[in-house]
């Protein structure tokens, strides 16, 4: 059986409920991870916690025991894994970038969470958390979203159970992430647009939460990545895990028993970095996510607290949250995921920043040399890849294992635009590789 932790089933370094076939296999380590259970108040070293209304604290408990629940229910696990499997097309596979490897002259492997139906890492997460909605005998759900590719999935798994669904964004992630606007409403969910504050993915949880507050009865929040009050930060994490656990068994093959030696991710609340990570934690890769430059949290922020957790956060001298910007929808937030403060505080993760028109080139290069179009969320990963490997950072012959968390549908009319105005009002000095030089 998985080794226990109070309730919950923890389970042994590359292995997840979701890959082992019978429940009752043994564990093959009793080591603790360096990604385990939060302390009982939810609290990652000195982050996390649940800063949360009076009103909301029964909500939050209620969910911390239902997950808590479900997590060490061999029944759960089994028709989460089925649905997976079946409905959403997992195990993903890791591709190996042969002509990309050449260029940059690293070995480099992307974890390809762009096939995943919905098209991203999402869908792992919101059909653990629409099940565990329909056990607690939510029949609605509301969520946030930026880039709309939560939205999408959380749509994509309201319509597959039957739940009503609700979704919360942005009005600018609205007018930019038009066609996934469009997918939500054809799956059946109803979009909030936000005319508050930078009317970005912040205000999108703002809203969200403002809702749950006054609905938390019958409504069922369906967070989308590892921020919030606990147990969020946790179950997205947990939900997202089988990114890293496949990755690693995935990886070793294609490296003869080897690990990687650079594991990277692009992060903004961070849950496919969380996901990847998880995988990884326990080995000697070097973890490294990638923030917008316009937000970089855990780069320029300080401790602070936002959306019912303590992390880094981007503020002013009076503790006034400070605007993020990213090309990306979906990294367009001051904060980060109070697990991500952690593994930076301990120094198990390096958290750097990556530009807008490194983010362009790096798209354009992995179209161009590999044919896998990226969102412009793990588009940072591949820019920071680039920017190491050039300048020695990453040292030649060095293996890159990068979490392809999205496909670049979503930004295409987005990233047309802006190569389109590069061209007719080139930059004064050019940018690196841009298509007007």
């Amino acid at each position: 059986m998985p080794s226990q932790r109070g309730s919950v089933a923890t389970y042994p370094r590359g292995l997840s409920p979701h890959m082992i076939t019978e429940p009752s296999l043994p564990s093959l380590s009793s080591l603790p991870s360096l990604m385990g259970d939060p302390s009982a108040d939810g609290r990652f070293g000195e982050f996390g916690g649940r800063y949360v209304p009076e009103t909301l604290m029964p909500a939050c408990i209620e969910l911390e025991a239902a997950f808590r629940e479900a997590w060490a229910d061999p029944a759960f696990i089994s028709e989460y894994r089925r649905i997976l499997r079946d409905y959403g097309g997992r195990p993903t596979p890791v591709t190996e970038c042969f002509r990309l490897s050449e260029h940059l002259g690293v070995r480099v492997l992307l974890k390809r969470e762009d096939l995943a139906h919905t098209g991203s890492h999402k869908i792992n997460n919101v059909i653990g958390q629409a099940l565990l909605a329909r056990r607690m005998g939510k029949t609605r759900i509301i969520a946030e979203t930026g880039a709309g590719q939560h939205g999408v999935a959380t749509a994509t798994a309201c319509a597959l159970f039957g739940l009503e669904c609700v979704v919360y964004m942005g009005e600018v992630d609205v007018h930019r992430q038009a066609l996934n606007v469009f997918r939500m409403k054809l799956l059946g969910a109803t979009v909030r647009p936000v005319h508050s504050g930078s009317k970005t993915l912040k205000d999108a949880v703002n809203d969200a939460m403002r809702e749950w507050l006054a609905s938390v009865r019958s409504t069922y929040y369906l967070l989308g990545s590892v921020m919030g009050p606990h147990p969020y930060p946790w179950m997205v994490r947990e939900f997202q895990r089988i990114i890293g656990d496949e990755a690693y068994e995935q990886s070793r093959l294609i490296l003869d028993g080897a690990d990687p030696d650079y594991v990277i991710a692009c992060v903004g609340g961070g849950s496919n970095a969380a996901g990847i990570f998880s995988g990884f934690v326990d080995t000697n890769a070097k973890l490294v996510g990638v923030e917008p430059a316009g937000g970089a949290a855990v780069g320029r922020g300080i401790p602070g607290v936002v959306h019912g957790m303590k992390s880094y956060l981007l503020q002013d001298e009076f503790g006034q949250v400070q605007e993020a910007h990213s090309i990306s929808a979906g990294l367009d937030y001051p904060g980060v995921g109070p697990e991500h403060a952690h593994l930076s505080a301990t120094g198990r993760a390096t958290y750097v920043p990556a530009s807008d028109d490194e983010v362009l080139d790096a798209l354009q290069l992995l179209a161009r040399m590999e044919g896998i179009i990226p969102a412009l969320e793990p588009a940072h990963a591949i820019a920071y890849l680039v920017r190491a490997a050039s300048s020695g950072e990453i040292a030649k012959g060095s293996t890159v294992l990068i979490n392809m968390s999205g496909r670049g549908d979503k930004d295409a009319e987005q990233v047309m635009q802006r190569l389109a105005m590069c061209r007719t009002q080139p930059c004064e000095p050019v940018c690196e590789g841009c298509p007007s030089r």
